[in-house]
Parts: C-alpha cells; structure tokens; sequence
C-alpha cells in the first residue's frame, strides 16, 4: 500500500501536463496501475517501482495519442467531407463529427465507433455488439444514414 499511495499521485502528476484534461489523466493513471498490477501479478517484473509504473503510463499516453489520431483520421473519413483548403478545417471537421457521433443512439455510436474507429471487419462488430451479421450490416446501414443526415443537418444550419 506505500508504494500505491506514492505513485499514484507521481503517475497522475506525470499525465496531467502531458494530456492536459484531468479526466483523461486519471484514466490513464487507472490504466497504468491495472497493466502494472497483471504484470506483478504474472511475474513479469522483478521490482515494482515509481519508475515503472512512469514507464508503463507513458506507454499508456502513447497508445493514448495513437487512439486520438486514429479517431480524428477515420472520424475525417467516415464525414465523408468535401475537400478542404485550409488543413484545420479537417480539426474542426473530425470534431464535428465526433460530436455527431455522440448524438447517435447508442448501438448506433457503438457499432460506427467499432467498424470506422476501431477498424474491425463486420464480422467482428457483430460478434462484439451481440448481433447477428445480417443485423450488424442493416445496423450500420441505419447508423451511417442517421450519421450523414445530422452531419448536413448540422452543416445547413452553419452549427
């Protein structure tokens, strides 16, 4: 328990500047911790330190920013949006579509999120959303056509 109650505050002190929001911070602090404690417990580490533990959330904020980017890229993407000129207007075009995508209902969020952000083939949404294929595929039709109307709905009103 010392050792807990001394990282912990360093491991979250190490994030917070880096990732700049305090939710996503004790997230990742949360996520260190848990991949530190099923290395321990495997055996995989001969000493647990504050140093480790450091270590193990700066790969935590690696796979962190990687997620970002691959998130704004396909969020770009699924947008289906015109080209731009000016290259922030792909910023301001993923988070509009981000915001969108948190309007959809949500088998519809979560089954775009898993086949456009995450990348899995169909196959694999289905069996992660517990649908059959058939389902999924109709459940994507639905959610991309909802996903387009309020994106232009959206973009109509000038929001």
């Amino acid at each position: 328990m010392d050792l807990y109650d001394r990282a912990v505050p360093q491991v979250y002190g190490y994030l917070l500047p880096r990732c700049g929001d305090v939710s996503i911070a004790e997230e990742l602090t949360a996520e260190s911790l848990l991949a530190a404690a099923t290395a321990a417990k495997r055996n995989a580490v001969a000493e647990v330190t504050v140093a480790w533990l450091i270590g193990i959330a700066r790969h935590k904020l690696v796979d962190h920013w990687r997620r970002v980017e691959r998130e704004t890229r396909n969020l770009t993407l699924m947008a289906d949006a015109v080209e731009l000129d000016d290259p922030w207007d792909d910023i301001v075009e993923a988070q509009r579509a981000h915001e969108v995508l948190a309007r959809l209902p949500a088998p519809q969020r979560i089954a775009l999120a898993l086949r456009y952000l995450d990348g899995l083939p169909v196959a694999d949404v289905a069996a992660r959303v517990g649908r059959s294929l058939h389902a999924t595929e109709t459940l994507l039709v639905r959610a991309r056509a909802a996903f387009r109307r309020i994106y232009q709905e959206e973009g109509d009103r000038g929001e």
